[in-house]
């Protein structure tokens, strides 16, 4: 039995020795740089150092708090993030379930390939395309100056009232079909016999997609729904620093946008600090509720 015993282990020391390498970049790259997090409680320069700078307490976060453009800052997110929860949401779900219902393969895989393609592609470049898209001369212009709608060009970009507009429709466009993956692997496990019963019974190709598929993969869409609550706060920065602009600032100056600004151009790295961590503990927040109104409602979440 020793021997079996120890031959188990090894087995096991053979198996688990493979996560070693993630278990450490994990380590090493997220959680030791989380003791940075006092400096939003330091004085911090880069002259005087880690060490040395001296504890100043809640005061930048009181000055984050009482900062004269904080509730155009924090509108901007809430906004962005509120209006992709609605719309960028559902996006790669319907996808998903509309390209479970293509028969031709051929066709099948083109439009997967093809909706994929724009999440390879990084933001400075599919920021460059929407400007060249919305520029004055550009194709949208063209077009809705063509069939009547514009009675000139429009600087799509340079108009505050376009932004959140822009700014969802472009990550809609960018991610949904990289987005729709792990709802297609959740349906691929639905079990095929209760579509051919329900063929049987005459239910017509929505019903089955509403009374079928659907169910079957709620519990796949409650736990990205409560990711995507918990990421309400977070716009993401590259996203918006390629679209804004001096001319858009007041609509698309973002909490990540100011962070930025605040903690590498102007080196304050406290207070941009600071600013960071009370995002992240709203995050935090934000996950915790979403999981608990989860299980109450539906029995499904994170743990």
């Amino acid at each position: 039995m020793l021997s079996l015993k120890l031959k188990i282990d090894k087995k096991q020391l053979q198996a688990q020795s493979m996560l070693w390498p993630g278990v450490i970049i994990l380590f090493v790259f997220m959680y030791l740089p989380m003791y940075g997090v006092v400096i939003a409680f330091k004085d911090y320069n880069i002259i005087s150092g880690f060490w040395q700078a001296p504890w100043i307490g809640f005061k930048y976060f009181k000055e984050f708090l009482s900062y004269d453009r904080f509730y155009r800052v924090l509108r901007n997110s809430l906004a962005i993030n509120v209006l992709q929860l609605i719309f960028a949401f559902p996006a790669p779900i319907i996808f998903a379930l509309l390209l479970n219902e293509i028969r031709h393969m051929a066709f099948r895989r083109l439009a997967q390939t093809v909706s994929y393609l724009p999440h390879f592609v990084s933001w400075v470049i599919f920021g460059g395309l929407i400007y060249v898209l919305l520029s004055p001369r550009g194709i949208v212009n063209d077009m809705l100056v063509g069939l009547g709608i514009l009675k000139g060009p429009v600087l799509f970009m340079g108009r505050p009232g376009y932004f959140w507009f822009i700014a969802v429709s472009s990550g809609i466009a960018k991610n949904f079909g990289w987005g729709s993956i792990i709802y297609l692997a959740a349906i691929a496990g639905v079990d095929q016999e209760l579509y051919d019963a329900a063929v049987v019974d005459g239910a017509r190709r929505f019903q089955r997609m509403w009374h079928i598929t659907l169910p079957a993969i709620q519990g796949t869409i409650t736990i990205m729904l409560i990711f995507a609550v918990s990421r309400i706060m977070n716009t993401g920065f590259d996203h918006i620093w390629m679209l804004h602009n001096p001319l858009n600032l007041e609509m698309s100056e973002t909490i990540e946008v100011y962070v930025y600004k605040v903690g590498l151009e102007n080196f304050r790295f406290s207070y941009a600090t600071a600013v960071g961590f009370m995002k992240s503990v709203v995050s935090l927040v934000l996950l915790w509720v979403a999981n608990f109104i989860s299980r109450r409602i539906s029995e499904h979440g994170l743990y």
